[in-house]
């Protein structure tokens, strides 16, 4: 599949994204305990790209090490519960370069398969770290919360982590406001900040999930009339022709839906995405 994100391209060391002068991500393996159908990194599932050795975060490490502007770290995959050992791993290397400020871990799990959130891994985020570390959850609808997810919420929470979610745009699935404002409001009362909700990325084989960037922006904008800014996330697109993640502003500004400025200030057209 077609490197349309540019990952590959920003992948200085095997495992390590860098997108950002400030920021990496590190996928710690491509494994997942279920295959979400509008996963975007498919395309490195199928060609085989597993789980990081040990030797390979080590690689990581050094290279993070020489370039002290980086001071965030993001572990992702893929699925980081589902490889405990090499988070932990990993976390130990990072924890003694002075350099790094923020650790966050992106999961899905927490919501898809809650008995991974062991004794185990809430030891891991139990330890005394200099980093503060933040944990962000993939929801999408209220309709994956039941009492098991919302414990093992609670159980990160007594860990001192700071939760947040992320979420995707999914046609049939979320595209209401009614559905979206449900989830936003019941997370922000279990301790969960809504950050970020993206459009789904317009690549083969997931593009019946897309929805239209202009109905996007209509839901996004009745739900800021109605709900907590605490409550309330920004709407992303993560647009091919671009390394970087665009907010997407809401109606109460005239915008041009066309074309965007990447982070860089170079214009970029949007088709299929309005």
């Amino acid at each position: 599949m077609k490197d349309i994100f540019f990952e590959d391209k920003v992948t200085p060391v095997k495992g390590l994204i860098r997108r950002y002068k400030t920021r990496v991500l590190i996928e710690l393996t491509l494994k997942c305990p279920v295959e979400c159908e509008f996963c975007f990194r498919i395309g490195k599932k199928e060609e085989g790209r597993g789980t990081l050795t040990n030797e390979e975060i080590d690689r990581i490490v050094d290279y993070i090490e020489k370039n002290k502007e980086i001071t965030e770290i993001i572990l992702s995959g893929g699925e980081p519960l589902f490889v405990l050992d090499l988070l932990k791993y990993t976390l130990n290397k990072l924890k003694v370069l002075d350099q790094l400020k923020i650790f966050r871990i992106h999961t899905r799990a927490v919501v898809t398969a809650p008995l991974l959130v062991s004794e185990k891994f809430l030891k891991i985020l139990s330890k005394k770290y200099k980093q503060i570390i933040y944990l962000s959850i993939h929801i999408n609808t209220s309709k994956e919360l039941n009492s098991k997810v919302e414990l093992a919420i609670e159980k990160i929470r007594k860990t001192g982590v700071i939760l947040y979610s992320q979420s995707v745009f999914l046609k049939g699935t979320n595209d209401s406001v009614e559905i979206l404002k449900e989830l936003f409001i019941r997370l922000i009362e279990l301790g969960v900040r809504p950050y970020n909700i993206y459009q789904c990325n317009n690549i083969p084989g997931i593009e019946h999930f897309m929805v239209p960037l202009k109905k996007e922006i209509e839901i996004m904008t009745e739900l800021r009339k109605d709900v907590s800014g605490l409550a309330c996330p920004t709407l992303i697109v993560d647009a091919p022709g671009s390394a970087d993640k665009i907010p997407v502003s809401l109606s109460f500004w005239e915008t041009k839906l066309e074309t965007f400025k990447d982070f860089e200030g170079k214009t970029k057209y949007t088709p299929g995405l309005v």
